[in-house]
């Protein structure tokens, strides 16, 4: 490895070319000389400089670029967290609907059982009172056949029993009792 680093260090133009090395005829001479001269060129025209200045305004266009990446990073963030701000507030407030639409419906379901007891409780009144009405329409019915019946049976024992001497008696007391009545 030694050996490498002395042979590449003792390989030098001057070895590589026959002749002496400061003449024209010399080939590795003149690429030496047109070398020089451009590097000459370069730093009369200042290109160095301006390659230099071109990278630092490279470098300050990439650090540009990565505070505005910075800034838009963190500007991200921000809005991500108001999102997630806002996402727990919508979250709150539909747990907070979702909890007054069970109550409205517990409500309105108690007011509906409060509306079938007292619905209950007119249906159930109507009926007695219809049940009244038809006893008393049959106790009524029953009554007046049955005094039918007792005045049928009552005729049918008097016209048996009546003789002329009492129906005579009869008619002379039932005209007493008319003249009283009209005087």
């Amino acid at each position: 490895m030694r050996s490498l680093a002395i042979l590449l260090v003792s390989a030098t133009p001057g070895f590589a070319a026959s002749g002496p090395f400061l003449s024209l005829g010399n080939t590795n001479f003149i690429v030496l000389l047109a070398f020089l001269l451009f590097v000459g060129i370069l730093v009369y025209f200042k290109v160095p400089g301006l390659v230099g200045g071109l990278l630092d305004k490279r470098a300050a266009g990439i650090r540009a670029e990565l505070d505005e990446a910075k800034a838009l990073r963190e500007e991200a963030q921000t809005v991500l967290a108001s999102f997630e701000r806002k996402q727990l507030e919508v979250q709150e407030q539909s747990e907070r609907i979702i909890e007054q639409a069970k109550e409205e419906a517990r409500i309105a379901a108690q007011k509906a059982k409060e509306d079938i007891k007292t619905s209950m409780a007119r249906r159930i009144a109507a009926a007695e009172e219809q049940i009244a009405s038809v006893r008393a329409r049959v106790e009524k019915e029953v009554r007046d056949e049955a005094i039918r019946v007792a005045v049928t049976a009552a005729r049918d024992v008097i016209v048996d029993q009546m003789t002329t001497e009492t129906s005579v008696r009869l008619v002379d007391e039932a005209i007493v009792t008319v003249e009283n009545r009209l005087h």
